[in-house]
């Protein structure tokens, strides 16, 4: 009996060199190359201006006494100042948070908690999100107009940075207590570049470098703790994978603040130095078929749900996309008939199928150009080199024979470093012992080591790449005074992969809508995060002891949805 266990070995180490001294040596080898290109805001920087705007910044960061160890969450869309303070940060060894735009108050208070901030960067708005409004609500402080902050709910913050994406050198300062981008420019100048080399030089690779939150099944997302050694490898790997190199231009129409957008595009291109093109501040599959066009873009990337836009765009047939050659596809279940269209349609034949958890800096497994088309479309391939994958039975821990199905676990020098943060437990859950992490996610590994996803064991919704917990909207419902009973789960759709359903049983005689309930959703959670279907039902299927049987709910509810469809075709 031949055990699921598969190491990739390679005849290339691993990087041993932080972020910084590793981009360092990329931009003196590339310096007059195009390093980023923002189309939204019309700015275009060599290697040689990033690296000069990045030490600029960096310098601003220490003259305000950031240091070594703190962390600062970065509250904003894909622009260009994300990126600066993407490297900056990693320049002085403070850990960036990464908090999702579309994060409404609620959401946004337990993040600046949690990752327990000593700063926040953040932008006007996002669609009707005023952050500055939501920030006053949030930090009672900043109304007294002290910029050096001494927040009661929140200890460590000591200082809120705005600026605008569309005028960063905007010198209009609100009425409260914020700092602008300027003035952080500014007080660099008392910082010598000597001062930003030593800082650069204590630094390790397994310092903590970024703080990205995943969904748990349960509660509030937790917060892994990754390090340069981490994000570096992964993302120089990847790159070795798609062959990616200083002539690729990489169409960006993912969000920055996830590890897809943060370290497989970002890091990735920049650990190479190819040009990081960015279509716009958030996705618009319009302006990533223009951008593929105008700027030649050799590679794209996207969750299923991303493609299947660009694809069914009306005006699709006008682009000329034969510059693409590759780019990756992952964030969610990817159709293999989807990944065909897309590499015949939009002339991309080195697409490939990527798969991780943001836990494992994210890329455990990606297929490879010179894999046969069926394993390309099948499977999420062999893992990268250096990591270590084995299939276990759920229940015993032991490893599955090669082609049985089982809980998919991870080990290597991708696995988040510090767990996650502040939270031992959680940590002990995912992590075991010898250093494995298990996913949650079901699969089978052939003989040549390539893994195919069947499932998930853990209840995780992904609806179009966003990692959604059904704890958290579920919490939101019962806050509501009418409802008494709550159950959230997931169902297919062929668009987004998987929507929301919620079940939800009201008080004896209320009156309550689902429009309604849908409503309240809307004020407390992220839009990804409100229920497309919200069912009021008087009675939840049970087990013996007592507990909801949503595997019974997705089943009744998926009968439903089948025969509403068929009476509408009908």
């Amino acid at each position: 009996m031949v055990l699921s266990y598969y190491h990739m070995g390679s005849t290339k180490h691993l990087l041993g060199s932080t972020i910084s001294q590793h981009f360092s040596a990329v931009a003196q080898r590339f310096p007059d190359r195009e390093a980023i290109i923002s189309r939204h805001q019309q700015r275009r920087l060599t290697y040689a201006q990033l690296a000069a705007s990045t030490d600029l910044l960096a310098r601003g960061l220490l003259g305000l006494g950031f240091t070594r160890g703190e962390r600062i969450g970065l509250w904003a869309t894909n622009h260009v100042e994300w990126l600066l303070l993407q490297l900056a940060t990693a320049r002085i060894g403070v850990a960036l948070v990464a908090i999702n735009p579309g994060y409404r108050q609620q959401e946004l208070a337990h993040a600046l908690a949690r990752s327990e901030l000593h700063g926040l960067f953040t932008i006007p708005g996002f669609r009707s999100s005023d952050y500055p409004a939501m920030l006053c609500e949030l930090i009672s402080e900043l109304a007294g107009g002290s910029q050096q902050l001494q927040c009661q709910d929140f200890p460590l913050l000591r200082r809120v940075v705005l600026f605008d994406p569309t005028d960063a050198g905007a010198t209009v300062r609100p009425s409260n207590g914020v700092t602008l981008w300027q003035e952080v420019l500014l007080a660099g100048e008392s910082v010598s570049p000597i001062q930003l080399e030593n800082a650069s030089a204590c630094l390790d690779r397994d310092d903590p470098i970024a703080l990205l939150y995943t969904s748990g099944s349960r509660g509030f997302p937790k917060t892994a703790v990754l390090s340069h050694h981490n994000l570096l490898n992964n993302a120089w790997f990847a790159a070795q994978r798609m062959k990616f190199s200083e002539v690729d231009r990489l169409c960006v129409p993912v969000p920055f603040y996830h590890c897809f957008g943060m370290v497989l595009a970002n890091l990735l291109s920049l650990a190479v130095g190819a040009c990081i093109v960015l279509p716009g501040e958030y996705f618009d599959p319009l302006a990533a078929l223009q951008t593929v066009q105008d700027e030649a873009c050799t590679a794209i990337y996207g969750v299923p749900t991303m493609f299947v836009a660009e694809l069914e765009h009306p005006r699709f047939s006008e682009f000329d996309l034969a510059s693409l050659r590759t780019g990756i596809m992952g964030g969610a279940p990817c159709p293999p008939e989807l990944v065909q269209r897309v590499m015949e349609r939009m002339h991309c034949p080195e697409l490939l199928i990527g798969y991780g958890m943001t836990e494992a800096s994210p890329i455990t497994h990606l297929t490879a150009p010179e894999d046969p088309l069926s394993i390309r479309l099948h499977t999420v391939g062999r893992n990268l080199p250096h990591q270590e994958v084995k299939i276990i039975d759920p229940d015993s821990g032991h490893t599955m024979p090669q082609g049985e199905v089982g809980e998919i676990c991870f080990r290597g020098y991708h696995i988040a470093k510090g767990g996650y943060y502040g939270e031992p437990e959680a940590t002990a859950d995912a992590i075991d012992e010898d250093g494995w992490l298990h996913s949650g996610d079901l699969g089978a590994m052939d003989e040549n080591g390539y893994v195919r996803i069947t499932g998930r064991r853990k209840e995780i919704i992904i609806r179009g790449g966003e990692n959604i917990s059904p704890w958290q909207i579920e919490q939101r419902l019962l806050d509501h005074p009418a409802v008494v009973e709550v159950a959230v789960f997931g169902v297919p759709d062929e668009f987004y992969g998987e929507e929301i359903m919620a079940w939800v049983r009201l008080q004896e005689g209320d009156g309550s809508s689902e429009e309604e309930l849908r409503a309240w959703c809307k004020a407390g959670l992220a839009h990804f995060k409100v229920p497309r279907y919200t069912w009021l039902v008087e009675r939840f299927p049970m087990t013996g002891s007592g507990k909801l049987q949503k595997v019974a709910m997705r089943e009744e509810a998926l009968a439903r949805l089948k025969s509403d469809r068929r009476s509408k075709e009908g």
